[in-house]
């Protein structure tokens, strides 16, 4: 630069004095700026609060939340408790003394899986019924006495007593197995089938007994009392047959009371009135 230049800078700067740049934010900038810095305390003291009320209203312990605690023993429940999803448990019970609920507005399913998560069994109680899906199913007393088993084979019940309650009683559609059949003290037992035959059997004999009371067969078409290798025994003081026909050949004006039981060859039995001899073969029409 030629020295005359660089002399007439030089008093031009000497003329209008030191230079100041100043350094900040200044003007609407700053306002703003503080501003932004106000609402964003407002902000965080208005989370912190939210967070603190949060924590109050849900009851957020060092030892859990609202009704739930951690104890050593595992998770502990206070009052009622919604689950939205499945819960996986090892064990649950309720504190000692109290019952346990579990209410559903439609279902309750409990499932047993394997390890490759395949239903094993399946309990399910609706509002329609209680439905069991098992292999087997088994009710026991708490000595372990087993009172009832069903699977796919037979049903066992081993109580010492079976009673029906029902007023129309009990109805089996096929065979009943079993050593004795009786009613409750001063009630009558009935047999019955309304539209079928009505078979009893048994490989050393069948014993029916009324020990307090009388013992009445109706059926509509024929009663048969059969015993293949056996014999049939009726042992009473009085046998009565009332309804018996009786023979019309005796002789006219006879008034006797004294009849002679005969049997047809069909094993129809018929009464003819007695006599010095047997009067059955003059009756023999009553066989026909």
């Amino acid at each position: 630069m030629p020295q005359e230049q660089y002399a007439h800078r030089s008093a031009m700067q000497t003329s209008e004095g030191p230079q100041v740049y100043k350094v900040g934010i200044y003007g609407w900038r700053k306002r703003c700026l503080y501003f932004f810095v106000l609402l964003l305390m407002i902000l965080i003291l208005v989370n912190l609060a939210m967070t603190i009320w949060i924590l109050k209203v849900m009851n957020f312990t060092i030892d859990g939340m609202g009704n739930l605690r951690i104890t050593e023993k595992g998770l502990k429940l206070e009052g009622d408790s919604e689950f939205l999803k499945p819960l996986y448990a090892k064990e649950i019970r309720s504190r000692p003394g109290n019952p346990l609920y579990f209410q559903s507005a439609r279902n309750v399913t409990v499932n047993i899986l394997n390890e490759k998560t395949k239903v094993l069994t399946r309990l399910v109680t609706g509002p329609q019924a209680v439905e069991a899906h098992s292999q087997k199913f088994e009710v026991k007393t708490l000595s372990g006495k087993l009172l009832f088993s069903a699977d796919d084979n037979e049903v066992v019940v081993g109580a010492e007593r079976l009673r029906v309650l029902g007023a129309e009683g009990t109805v089996f559609p096929k065979s009943i197995e079993t050593p004795n059949v009786r009613a409750d003290p001063f009630k009558e037992l009935r047999l019955e089938s309304p539209t079928r035959a009505l078979v009893m059997e048994a490989p050393k004999g069948i014993e029916i007994n009324a020990e307090a009371g009388s013992l009445k067969a109706t059926c509509r078409t024929e009663l048969r009392l059969e015993s293949k290798d056996g014999e049939i025994t009726l042992n009473s003081a009085k046998i009565k047959l009332p309804n018996l026909p009786q023979g019309s050949s005796s002789s006219a004006g006879s008034r006797q009371k004294i009849y002679e039981l005969c049997v047809c060859p069909n094993g129809r039995l018929f009464l003819s009135q007695a006599g010095t001899s047997s009067t059955c073969q003059i009756n023999t029409s009553v066989c026909l």
